[in-house]
């Protein structure tokens, strides 16, 4: 048993509260004693009564592990023990970027010599070759000269080279008896506007409405249609019709003067 100590309110006159403390003995508040409560046994203790016991040590020698040994290529893939590697493999016998694109520096040198010299033989692998990328580059000359002394021609040059070629096409298989190809037609047609290239960058520096532009401008037009007929009879082996073939050859070039001169 245990004494407890209860508050209690009393009233004052004047409204006001105070506590007063009473002694009870009435209250049975059952608790352990020290001695009735059960003893407390750690978990440590309680649950862990055995000694720990180590395994039993097993001494095994020392094995190292097993390193990466890379493997030998095969011999066909052509390692360096193996020896060379095979044509087949490799890229020896692949012709260079230029010839798979159809560009030939040294046959593009020789054409334009051709065209420069008159007078020179023409060999078999000029006329067969129907190489495109010099007269591209040559009309990309004409075309920006001429925007250099303030015309811009690009489209009639484009539109009256292709009329050109069909034009000249139909007229020299319809003469010769050798069939020419439009490839070779615009070949020889671009590689002789060289001259009038030439033509184009003097009347950037100078007028050609004079006597020597007019000059000069006649002399283009004459080189450029003997070089062309000289190509296109060489080609189609009829070198009594020179003068057939160079009539058409002259009034495309001259075409090419005026859009020059004008």
């Amino acid at each position: 048993h245990c004494q407890c100590l209860i508050l209690s309110f009393v009233e004052l006159p004047r409204g006001t509260k105070y506590f007063k403390a009473e002694m009870s003995t009435s209250i049975n508040l059952d608790f352990y004693t020290g001695e009735e409560a059960p003893a407390y046994a750690p978990p440590s203790q309680a649950s862990y009564t055995q000694p720990y016991a180590a395994p039993p040590y097993n001494p095994q020698p020392y094995v190292p592990m097993q390193t990466y040994t890379p493997q030998q290529p095969a011999a066909s893939m052509g390692s360096l023990d193996s020896g060379p590697v095979p044509a087949s493999l490799g890229f020896g016998d692949e012709p260079p970027l230029m010839e798979e694109l159809g560009i030939n520096f040294r046959q593009i040198y020789d054409k334009t010599l051709a065209v420069l010299h008159p007078t020179k033989a023409i060999g078999l692998n000029l006329i067969d070759d129907a190489d495109l990328a010099g007269p591209l580059i040559f009309c990309l000359l004409f075309g920006s000269c001429l925007l250099a002394s303030g015309k811009v021609q690009f489209g009639y040059i484009y539109g009256m080279a292709l009329l050109s070629c069909a034009g000249m096409y139909s007229i020299l298989n319809l003469m010769g008896e050798r069939p020419l190809s439009v490839t070779q037609t615009a070949s020889i047609l671009g590689y002789s506007l060289l001259p009038m290239v030439a033509l184009s960058g003097i009347s950037i520096l100078l007028s050609l409405y004079g006597f020597v532009g007019l000059l000069a401008t006649a002399l283009s037009i004459g080189w450029c249609t003997v070089s062309a007929a000289r190509l296109f009879t060489a080609a189609q082996q009829m070198h009594d019709q020179f003068l057939l073939v160079a009539y058409p050859c002259s009034l495309i070039y001259g075409v090419f003067a005026l859009l020059t001169v004008f």
